[in-house]
């Protein structure tokens, strides 16, 4: 049973994920923190924080990524630096957590990954927490109202935590695993809590898909002058190392802090 806004035409049944318990399609901001609430995913803090232990991931697991070593692929993947999984290791990973989503509630957000309409990527994202969904909808960019009733995802991420990976089966490295498959369009991630993840996979989906587009992905923090988008700064660096701070001049204006693209077009916040 579904229940929210939603493309009629694009809904999780479309797409083959059937079985499940209720699907709850673009909740809003409050709304969202009453389920995670009802659930006891997390605890109100003060000003109305919501506030969730990560369980024992609190951070990402880089060396559980695996990108599917597809024909499509196989030659523009740089392959020291990404884990490889077989086509078949994806399937049947796939399958086998569809099956064990079968009777569980789950929450769908339909988002826009970066801000130009022009080269940003239409996402589905499907989550066993509701806080995830709460997460996401402040990573990415939301839809109009108007906008959900014809949204068609580009890719899908299925976020899964409560699933464990079989490495032997799965063709991935432990339990926990974020897997990347270009054919099928298709992310999915379990064994870990950690709802980075679901804002990391769409951005690595577009640090590989704007470059053909002639765009440079870049991690960064921008701003511009006031009424000048032309007089634009980049401040790069890793995590941690200031580039929000930077980025927060109070003379100008911010455009994002953390990651972006450089076009013809101007600077494109993810």
């Amino acid at each position: 049973m579904g229940t929210g806004r939603v493309n009629p035409k694009f809904t999780l049944e479309h797409q083959g994920i059937t079985g499940l318990g209720n699907v709850y399609y673009n909740l809003i901001e409050p709304t969202l923190i009453e389920h995670a609430l009802a659930r006891k995913e997390g605890e109100l803090g003060r000003g109305g924080a919501f506030l969730v232990s990560t369980g024992k991931f609190t951070g990402r697991s880089p060396k559980d990524k695996h990108v599917v070593k597809s024909a499509s692929v196989a030659d523009t993947i740089w392959w020291d630096n990404n884990a490889e999984m077989s086509e078949a290791g994806f399937d049947t990973l796939y399958d086998d957590m569809v099956v064990h989503m079968q009777g569980r509630d789950y929450f769908v957000q339909d988002l826009f990954g970066g801000a130009d309409p022009a080269n940003r990527l239409d996402v589905r994202i499907i989550t066993e927490l509701a806080w995830h969904g709460l997460f996401v909808r402040h990573m990415l960019r939301r839809p109009d109202t108007d906008e959900l009733t014809d949204f068609a995802a580009d890719w899908t991420v299925i976020n899964c935590p409560s699933f464990q990976a079989d490495p032997e089966r799965h063709n991935c490295r432990s339990e926990t695993v974020i897997a990347m498959n270009f054919n099928r369009k298709i992310i999915l991630i379990g064994g870990t809590e950690y709802a980075g993840e679901n804002k990391k996979s769409v951005f690595s989906l577009l640090n590989y898909l704007l470059t053909d587009k002639g765009i440079m992905p870049m991690h960064c923090s921008a701003n511009h002058a006031p009424g000048n988008p032309v007089d634009t700064a980049i401040f790069f660096g890793l995590s941690g190392t200031g580039k929000t701070t930077l980025s927060a001049d109070p003379s100008r204006v911010l455009i994002g802090d953390d990651e972006h693209g450089w076009s013809d077009r101007g600077t494109l916040q993810f």
